[in-house]
């Protein structure tokens, strides 16, 4: 059973997160709320590289590309994980797995978690505190517990079990499911990248590569997916604004979530009219360089700069 001590961590985290969800601000970058403090500084300063193989065929790679960017949306996994801004990529940072991973409640030991915990789910908690390495999606196949094989739906039905009762996710699209499972067998050791410095344009990128593929999606006229990786967009713009919530960059993260309001009423629409929230996310598209700009020019100043972000986090981190 789950000592006293543990319920009261767990209690504390839900609380937590039903405060961010009634819009109590977090300050700093939210990974801060699952990363041991030893690791902060190397979390919040680079990602692991890349180890997607590339694909030939156009339609394989637009499904990878729609992957991808799931991958990284809390709103995938729903509930009380999206409350707390956890995404599939909270424990598996690049597609790997995550060392410096502790969320309290659900960690043992740094990169662990808790697949049966209650925390997150109301399907598969067991009363039981057993968490387990965190596996790297990007290692050796073999060493992985579910068959990848293309051939097989095998690992189409454990990423839909793990979001719909693992976390209490809601029902996911079609593309999007197909898209997660070819993203994860395209992992491989042998196409590795080196580390990616996390900077304003990169993560400027990931909203950009949110974007494009959820005007493919409405473009087929599918508005759940769709919505889907705009909320990843916004969920992108989030990570930039928490780099800013410091003194003296109001000014230049203003025009920022204005922008990140504006994509919220999208992607509201998107989900059941997406011919109709498609021009109105090229508009927002076509608009960017002027939320762009005044942070492009404050980035020294921001958390993106790793000696702004140590002074910040403080000594030992």
């Amino acid at each position: 059973m789950i000592r006293p001590a543990r319920l009261a961590l767990v209690a504390a985290v839900a609380a937590a997160g039903l405060a961010a969800a009634a819009g109590t601000p977090r300050t700093g970058p939210r990974a801060l709320q699952w990363t041991t403090p030893d690791a902060q500084l190397a979390v919040l300063s680079a990602e692991p590289g890349s180890c997607l193989a590339p694909a030939a065929d156009p339609q394989r790679a637009r499904s990878i590309a729609i992957g991808a960017v799931a991958f990284r949306a809390p709103l995938l996994l729903g509930g009380q994980a999206a409350r707390a801004g956890l995404s599939c990529s909270a424990c598996h940072r690049g597609g790997h797995d995550n060392p410096g991973f502790a969320y309290p409640g659900l960690s043992g030991a740094p990169g662990t978690a808790d697949v049966t915990s209650s925390l997150f789910s109301s399907h598969r908690g067991d009363g039981a505190f057993n968490p387990r390495p965190i596996p790297n999606l990007s290692g050796d196949k073999a060493l992985l517990t579910v068959d990848q094989s293309p051939a097989s739906s095998a690992l189409e039905s454990f990423i839909n079990g793990l979001i719909r009762e693992e976390f209490d996710g809601p029902p996911v699209a079609a593309a999007v499911l197909t898209g997660l499972a070819d993203y994860v067998r395209a992992l491989s050791p042998g196409a590795c990248t080196a580390q990616r410095v996390i900077d304003l344009a990169g993560a400027l990128a990931d909203v950009d590569a949110a974007l494009d593929n959820a005007e493919w999606l409405a473009r087929m006229g599918d508005g759940p997916a769709a919505r889907l990786l705009v909320s990843a967009a916004r969920s992108e713009l989030g990570l930039i604004d928490e780099r800013f919530a410091l003194p003296g960059l109001a000014r230049a993260a203003a025009p920022l979530r204005r922008a990140g309001a504006a994509l919220g009423a999208i992607e509201r629409q998107m989900a059941t009219d997406p011919a109709r929230a498609l021009p109105a996310l090229q508009r927002w598209r076509a608009g960017a360089g002027g939320w762009q700009r005044p942070l492009r020019s404050a980035e020294p100043r921001s958390l993106f700069n790793p000696a702004v972000l140590a002074r910040w986090l403080g000594p030992g981190s």
